[in-house]
């Protein structure tokens, strides 16, 4: 995994300005802190920062192969798990390698197959090409969206970064927000609507797009989405597939030659990755694999349960761990941590994001980076098999609206009426949904409860899941470690989309379908545990740090959130009791305590990254 970043302009000659490559490039130091590179010709700059995972001595970026009198550089962020067939065939075709690094066999493949070779890919990535024979750039985002690209153009000029600080550091890009980044922030947030860079000016490349940049502009194409058929498997077939598919995701994603390690929290998804990943060690004579796991200090003291929380980790890792035999680390986080962390996530998204539930990611993260440097994941489960409360439940699937956003009473009361006058946030909000909704790849003949849930899953693929993948991210590589996410693996998520409902919830249980994949490779009780999401804190202390902040920042006359806030009503909030504190904010994750830091990150956000507001 690495950090790239890239400028195009027909006008220049970019070589006459290496420090602003260097510059833009060394924005993303964190993501990639093992080597730098820049690259400069006439009309095209590459940079890219380093984390080395496979052919640490070989791999360096950007890296140039040519065809004939033609050269081709790439820069690449990301991980093929078929490169190896890739190699081979390749090879076939009578094409010689000098490394034994995906980026390579990415580039060559780019070289035999042109633009599309984004078809033949299996991975997680984020690419860009120079292809000197026409002078283009072409550029690829993974088909889920694990890996970020964000771009501007502007002028006859093309900018490109994994994350939005790499472009912000181009003298010509200046940190502002419209109507329409507002928006995203006090609607949507900590979501984004596909595409959206917040920054105006800047985009993000939807996932599963590609696009070529040359002297005519830029233009984008969609490569993969979603598409319905009938599925023609029983549940025996379903269920055996899901578990093929599963076990040959893992077993790619474990190909590394640095340390590799799995988050594991006890429930279905990460037990059944990291059930899997001892298996395939064991097999192949790997040793014993490490696990980790989050905790808060007193947690087993306030955890209360509720219908999205129905019991705590504790227990049901230790039971995985005797089970599995793992080698265990068990990190665990004080409230002063926590709200310390939260600049640090700021600077990790270059905006407001999930508040304590990046910022344990954060400091989780950097804590798992002392003895490994590549985590299995397990994002994505409950978006593609059905897994969240709001599948099940029936306000959520007769609402008219996103599932995680059923109340916007409490967004509503807190914008100030000027806010709330230009943004026009419930006919913004619903928009959003009915743009979401005209997307979905619709079934012929499929009605009612089969057409509904084809729905959900769309929205929470498309737009729920994104906002995880976002934060596992830039939590994880804000400290040099990548996470692999084996769920999003494209096949499975294209066979289990079009698994019908009665066959997904088989056995009367939510990710029905998958428990039953998983018989035998799990104890009967994990198979059976109620979801149970990645946990927070239910420290007081943690509230109570967030109210003392915010009114800090209430009471300073020149705090940049105020011109969009009703002032009065945030500060009673910021008064409110603990047990009054349970206000819908985001989904699952974020309610009041959440809400504060959301408001508190935004301050900072603006006021740090200087963002002015544009209101024409």
């Amino acid at each position: 995994m690495c950090g790239i970043t890239g400028w195009v302009d027909y006008r220049k000659d970019l070589t006459h300005y290496p420090s602003i490559l260097i510059n833009m490039t060394d924005t993303m130091a964190l993501r990639g802190p093992d080597a730098s590179g820049n690259w400069l010709t006439t009309h095209c700059a590459l940079g890219h920062r380093r984390l080395s995972v496979m052919d640490p001595e070989n791999g360096a970026q950007p890296m140039t192969r040519r065809r004939g009198d033609y050269a081709f550089t790439i820069v690449y962020n990301g991980e093929l798990y078929n490169a190896p067939e890739l190699k081979r065939e390749l090879e076939l075709r009578g094409h010689r390698f000098s490394t034994t690094c995906d980026t390579e066999v990415l580039l060559v493949s780019f070289i035999e197959w042109g633009r599309s070779c984004v078809d033949r890919l299996n991975g997680i990535f984020a690419f860009a090409i120079w292809s000197e024979e026409d002078e283009s750039l072409f550029a690829a985002r993974d088909r889920v969206g694990v890996k970020p690209f964000f771009y501007s153009y502007s002028h006859g000029s093309f900018l490109f970064g994994s994350e939005p600080k790499a472009i912000l550091a181009h003298p010509s890009f200046q940190p502002e927000v419209d109507r329409e980044g507002l928006a995203e922030l006090f609607i949507i947030g900590p979501a984004r609507t596909p595409g959206s860079g917040i920054y105006r000016g800047m985009a993000e490349l939807k996932p599963g797009h590609c696009m070529v940049v040359d002297a005519n502009g830029v233009s984008i194409k969609t490569y993969w989405q979603l598409e319905s058929r009938p599925h023609e498997d029983d549940i025996e077939a379903t269920a055996a597939q899901v578990r093929e598919l599963l076990i040959d995701t893992v077993e790619r994603q474990l190909a590394s030659d640095v340390p590799v390690c799995t988050l594991l929290s006890g429930g279905l998804d990460s037990s059944a990755l990291t059930a899997i990943a001892v298996d395939s060690y064991k097999r192949n004579g790997k040793g014993t694999l490490h696990t980790y796991s989050v905790d808060y200090v007193d947690n087993d003291k306030h955890f209360k349960s509720s219908v999205f929380t129905p019991n705590s980790d504790a227990p049901w890792i230790e039971r995985m761990v005797d089970h599995l035999g793992t080698v265990q680390h068990n990190v665990v986080f004080d409230t002063p941590e926590l709200v310390d962390s939260l600049r640090e996530t700021v600077y990790a998204r270059d905006m407001p994001g999930m508040a304590d539930i990046d910022g344990s990611l954060y400091l989780f993260c950097r804590e798992i980076k002392k003895g490994a440097t590549v985590a299995i994941s397990g994002e994505a489960a409950d978006e593609i098999f059905g897994g969240y409360p709001w599948f099940h439940r029936e306000e959520s699937l007769n609402a008219n609206t996103f599932p995680w956003s059923l109340s916007a009473d409490t967004r509503l009361s807190i914008m100030s009426p000027e806010l709330l006058d230009w943004l026009q946030p419930q006919a913004t909000l619903d928009a959003r949904y009915e743009q979401a909704l005209s997307e979905v790849p619709r079934l012929a003949g499929e009605t009612g409860q089969a057409r509904r849930m084809r729905e959900m899953s769309y929205l929470n693929i498309t737009r729920f899941m994104p906002t995880l993948l976002d934060r596992k991210d830039r939590m994880s590589m804000a400290v040099g470690l990548e996470v692999r996410v084996p769920f999003c693996d494209h096949r499975l998520i294209e066979y289990v989309w079009n698994i019908p409902w009665e066959i997904k919830t088989s056995g009367d249980r939510e990710k029905g379908i998958l428990r039953k994949a998983l018989k035998g490779i799990l104890p009967d009780d994990v198979l059976t545990r109620k979801k149970s999401p990645y946990p927070k804190t239910h420290n007081p202390n943690y509230l109570h740090a967030l109210q003392s902040q915010l009114l800090d920042i209430l009471n300073e006359p020149s705090s940049p959130i105020l011109q969009f806030i009703d002032v009065n009503r945030v500060r009673k909030l910021a008064e409110l009791d603990a047990s009054q504190m349970n206000l819908p904010w985001f989904g699952q994750l974020m309610s009041g305590p959440q809400l504060l830091a959301y408001l508190a990150m935004m301050n900072m956000w603006l006021k740090e990254y200087k963002v002015a507001v544009i209101r024409s």
